[in-house]
């Protein structure tokens, strides 16, 4: 059964651990796309340019599909792979976790750098306030304009959100559903046989 509900964080936050000399200093941000974490990537890298590693994680998309773990030349799997583990242990999706290393001049072993790395995530994602959101599905709907209060009406009543519309004698509009209310608001309307749904533009 798909979730009809996912949890990100609301705001950028930043936390830091300290270990043999060296720094780890976490950013966790709220991402939508792939293409905002090479923008919050390189922008950290400018911000923090005598820093020696910039390892990061990311899980993307209501149902946690698309995710990436960087070591960024730290051995492989110490890294990307902790800070990632804290993302799912958190149970969010929607996030990226930057994690910037200035190197303290001791080695600390894969041991030490996985206990490092998920612990800065770790301390990121506690500070972090949280949100559950809605999984919604957008469908498109056409309805002549006397029966436009309907339309809107019910949308209301399942907590849906018009987010565009083009009000001629012919109403067309852009409607995003929660998914637990999405088998009753597409009946409901179709009920009224005077509103066409789609699940693709007109």
């Amino acid at each position: 059964m798909t979730a009809a509900v996912y949890k990100t964080i609301i705001g950028p936050v930043q936390a830091e651990f300290k270990d043999k000399g060296s720094r780890f200093i976490a950013f966790a941000y709220p991402i939508q796309s792939a293409a905002e974490v090479k923008r919050y990537v390189e922008s950290l890298r400018e911000e923090h340019h005598k820093a020696r590693h910039w390892c990061y994680a990311y899980r993307l998309g209501v149902d946690g599909t698309q995710f990436r773990a960087n070591d960024d030349g730290e051995p492989s799997g110490s890294a990307g792979r902790p800070i990632l583990g804290q993302i799912d242990s958190a149970e969010l999706t929607d996030v990226l976790i930057v994690v910037v290393r200035y190197f303290g001049g001791t080695l600390l072993g894969v041991p030490g750098l996985i206990h490092a790395y998920k612990t800065a995530s770790a301390e990121a994602l506690k500070i972090a306030e949280m949100i559950e959101k809605n999984v919604e599905k957008t469908v498109w709907l056409r309805c002549e304009y006397p029966n436009l209060n309907d339309a809107i009406r019910i949308a209301k009543q399942h907590h849906a959100e018009v987010v565009e519309q083009d009000l001629q004698l012919d109403c067309r509009l852009t409607v995003k559903i929660p998914l637990a209310q999405y088998k009753s608001c597409v009946a409901a309307w179709r009920h009224t046989r005077l509103i066409d749904v789609r699940d693709e533009a007109f």
